[in-house]
């Protein structure tokens, strides 16, 4: 593999390529939206799942209600950014994907805390997290930073 060190971290030859990074913010808010959207859809039948259970145990099983949509979103975060192809159904339909900056795979453990890191910055410093990838090498947000991570082009 053709590697090279840039501000302290080792960047592959194919995340070298500036057209990996055109219009990459932009994929990555419409990639949003429809996982949102995807997760949204998910987390029905698991909610009627959880209003059964409610029933049977006398409305003790309601108090998963308060945990349903972060579970369903993380398991969803898992499965999809933590596979092979490092990149959820969203990401994929607006062809980018989440790769780090050593060349090596996304494992899943690092695909949910990057989703961790977004919501937890999103909640201190709302929407103001895309300001970041403005002023950022490659478009990077705040939590890609933090993690030795950057969204690409999957077609580049």
């Amino acid at each position: 593999m053709n590697a090279r060190v840039l501000d302290g971290e080792i960047i592959t030859s194919r995340l070298e390529d500036v057209s990996a990074y055109q219009g990459v913010r932009t994929r990555r808010i419409f990639a949003f939206i429809i996982d949102y959207c995807i997760v949204a859809l998910l987390t029905i039948p698991f909610a009627i799942l959880v209003f059964l259970l409610g029933l049977l145990t006398l409305g003790l099983g309601w108090v998963l209600f308060s945990i349903l949509v972060p579970a369903v979103a993380i398991l969803y975060i898992w499965n999809t950014l933590g596979s092979v192809d490092q990149a959820t159904t969203g990401m994929k339909m607006m062809g980018i994907r989440l790769d780090r900056l050593d060349g090596t795979r996304i494992d899943e453990l690092t695909a949910v805390v990057h989703s961790v890191l977004f919501w937890a910055g999103n909640v201190i410093l709302t929407p103001l997290v895309l300001l970041v990838t403005l002023f950022s090498d490659r478009k990077r947000t705040l939590h890609d930073l933090l993690l030795g991570t950057v969204v690409s082009r999957s077609d580049r």
